[in-house]
């Protein structure tokens, strides 16, 4: 990871300036950096050090541990304290991503420095399509992690808001899905006649003049006959310089146009969309993403000189949380019977510390250089749920006990459960969870046999010189064979009916003497049984053991049915979701 600061007279850059290496340098903050470039048949080029030339590593890791800085804003927006989740812990950095991409060889050996180094959680903001747990070297990677008592959380995909999309699905991961925050970057455009458009959107630059020429794609296309595209929406080489330069221009559409009219010397864009947007892109020349609406052209083209104007991005409260509408969904289909991603976190729309070796928006036409940036993606969920992780060091022995620290999300939406599996990460409740859902390495080998694994493959994953017999442990139970906080099951077939029994283990570490009532909410259809309903726990660390026996009849009208067990003490709220999900099929 690495920061160029340039000179600068600005009083309130020296200020940040000052903060950030009081915060970082000072007191050590970054206290290891590491590249890895091993395959020597696929070398990388340019710069082969832990600098960081694109800005993710930088904005992930802030966002994970950066000290507190005052008045940090992108060019004024957002502007506030930024700190990461547990200021006072120290960062490692392991690149091992380049522009050809991330080699599997630098992961793994990424992985194993880390575990060497002695970090305590390991955060990966890097993931791909789902695979084979033994063909996935972030699988591979966090297994190793795991066995030596490092939890692994990583991003869990930006391929929202279809199904089936998540990714980093091994059990021993935890699987981050991104919310949006209680705040949203509107854009406001105005017409001439008076008319206001909101729309999401980042745009840095202040107007210098009250209005600006309007015009549209259409009316400003070039006519020539050679170009391939479609002019309203503005695609590269259907508009004519002439038509656009000092205008701003509607565009239908999201294809990158403010690329387009900036080239073009256009004073702005306005881009029309079919769909709402919670996603806030920065443009490269004042502009905003609107709702499509027949106003726009009714003005262009009823006006002799219609005018408008795009003003800088302010910041509005709204209901939160919710679930990105980028952020991928399950179910996963290289374990049925593990529900994914595990929870959610804030990762839309998100302020942190930023690389000044690559632009704001990381496109070679653009001038404007930051240490802060506002980024969106599971990418910056992913270190936001490090925190509960760092807060409570326990918890990252062995896996997952954070799941049942979470809070449901208020704003739900038809796959709420596919999108966020336990919920809303609740870093306080995550101090003091009461009940923890405990996973061994041997748990999870046995949970490898159960899934059909061969000895050869689990001997090598678990470093055994020799093929590992399955028949050695206690085989795994249930239909999971799993201690996992949330239960989860995929039906065979569309018309098969509901049977599945899961057997689950939970620790006290609430109060010494202390009883849990199960309490079940489930939809019509579908038969939830805990047994027993009670436990009644007169130690710390005791152990208590129950089983949930589900019943019911094929699903009807829909692809899924969603319960959920509470264990309460009148302390204490554990929650586990219940999903049982059937194809469309």
């Amino acid at each position: 990871m690495g920061f160029s600061w340039n000179v600068t007279n600005s009083e309130e850059e020296h200020q940040l300036r000052k903060q950030y290496h009081r915060g970082c340098l000072g007191y050590s903050k970054v206290i290891g950096a590491k590249y890895f470039n091993l395959d020597s048949s696929d070398p990388v080029t340019g710069n082969l050090s832990p600098v960081d030339e694109d800005g993710h590593g930088t904005h992930t890791s802030s966002t994970a541990a950066g000290s507190p800085v005052k008045g940090a804003s992108l060019y004024g927006i957002a502007k506030g304290t930024a700190r990461g989740g547990v200021p006072t812990a120290r960062i490692a950095m392991y690149k091992v991503c380049w522009d050809s991409g991330c080699n599997d060889m630098d992961l793994l050996a990424a992985f194993d420095d880390a575990i060497a180094d002695g970090v305590d959680v390991i955060s990966v903001s890097i993931g791909g399509p789902s695979m084979d747990f033994f063909d996935d070297p972030i699988a591979i990677g966090a297994f190793h992690a795991m066995k030596n008592g490092i939890l692994t959380s990583c991003s869990g995909g930006n391929d929202g808001p279809s199904t089936s999309t998540v990714q980093n699905v091994a059990p021993w991961i935890m699987t981050i899905a991104a919310t949006g925050i209680d705040r949203e970057f509107r854009t406001v455009a105005t017409l001439g006649n008076g008319k206001e458009f909101s729309g999401i959107a980042i745009n840095t630059f202040a107007p210098k003049k009250k209005m600006y020429p309007l015009t549209s794609g259409d009316l400003a296309a070039n006519n020539s006959g050679d170009s391939y595209g479609n002019a309203s929406a503005c695609d590269y080489g259907t508009l004519s310089s002439d038509k656009v330069k000092g205008r701003i221009v509607y565009c239908l559409g999201n294809s990158g146009q403010d690329d387009t009219i900036k080239e073009l010397g256009g004073a702005g864009t306005i881009m029309a969309l079919d769909e709402k947007t919670d996603t806030a892109y920065t443009t490269l020349v004042p502009g905003t993403f609107v709702l499509n609406n027949v106003e726009f052209d009714l003005y262009i083209n009823s006006t002799k000189n219609p005018l408008a104007v795009i003003q800088k991005t302010t910041t509005t409260k709204i209901p939160a949380p919710f679930i990105a509408s980028f952020s991928s969904r399950g179910p996963q289909h290289i374990n049925p019977n593990i529900l994914k991603p595990d929870i959610a976190a804030p990762g839309l729309n998100i302020l942190a510390a930023y690389s000044k070796l690559v632009t704001i928006t990381g496109e070679p036409g653009d001038n404007r250089y930051d240490v802060f940036n506002i980024i969106s993606g599971t990418s910056m969920a992913c270190p936001h749920a490090c925190r509960s992780c760092c807060l409570r060091q326990v918890l990252s022995t062995q896996n997952g006990h954070l799941l049942q620290s979470t809070t449901r999300i208020k704003i739900e939406d038809v796959d709420i459960e596919l999108a966020s599996g336990s919920g809303q990460i609740n870093p306080v409740r995550a101090v003091h969870p009461g009940l923890v859902y405990d996973i061994s390495m041997d748990s999870y080998i046995s949970f490898l046999c159960k899934a059909g694994y061969n000895g050869t493959s689990i001997g090598l994953l678990i470093g055994d010189k020799k093929n590992f017999n399955c028949n050695s442990i206690v085989p795994a139970q249930g239909i999971d064979g799993l201690n996992y906080p949330t239960m989860h099951t995929q039906l065979s077939t569309a018309n098969s009916s509901i049977s599945a029994i899961f057997y689950r283990t939970v620790t006290n570490v609430g109060y010494e003497h202390s009883a849990y009532k199960a309490k079940v909410t489930s939809p019509k259809g579908l038969s939830v049984e805990v047994i027993p309903d009670t436990l009644n726990f007169s130690g710390v660390h005791e152990k208590q053991s129950f089983k949930v026996v589900l019943k019911g009849d094929t699903i009807q009208g829909g692809t899924h049915l969603s319960a959920l067990l509470e264990w309460n003490d009148s302390n204490h709220t554990v929650r586990s979701p219940i999903l049982v999900f059937r194809s469309a099929e």
